[in-house]
């Protein structure tokens, strides 16, 4: 099953449910795995109060994996990030919530472009330079100023 976060669409973690952990989610409301190595069920946040507290449960197309979203108490992760996968797991999210801003706003969106191949002969270091000091923040200006 995976686990994403019901407001912000972030991916919280993974893990594994079989039928009584399905059915003890759906009784208490909070996300309950079965757990492989100990072989028992384990209710997510039970020893540390980080709880995730479920939305809503779907099936994927084959009936063979649950999205589960849940509004988390605290961290998900067992090392204090909010994810499973670090804190920058996410970053991308904000670009696609930009874009659904802008969509519902009937602004026009642009795909972001991508740096010329044909730039003067220069190493790969220097390129890499140009690429991370000029193109990124052209890139984010065009995508604030269309906030504003």
């Amino acid at each position: 099953m995976i686990v994403q976060h019901a407001v912000s669409g972030e991916v919280l973690m993974l893990g594994y449910m079989n039928p009584e952990a399905l059915d003890k989610t759906l009784e208490s409301g909070k996300v309950t795995f079965f757990s492989r190595t100990k072989q028992r069920l384990w209710t997510k946040g039970e020893t540390s109060g980080n709880f995730l507290n479920v939305v809503s449960i779907a099936p994927d197309c084959d009936n063979d994996t649950l999205l589960v979203l849940a509004n988390p108490i605290g961290p998900t992760c067992h090392k204090g990030t909010s994810s499973c996968f670090g804190d920058t797991a996410h970053q991308w999210l904000f670009l696609y919530q930009l874009e659904q801003l802008l969509a519902e706003r009937n602004l026009p969106i642009r795909k972001p472009p991508t740096p010329p191949n044909c730039m003067p002969a220069a190493p790969n270091a220097l390129r890499r330079k140009w690429v991370k000091k000029a193109w990124k923040p052209r890139w984010q200006q065009r995508y604030m100023t269309a906030l504003s």
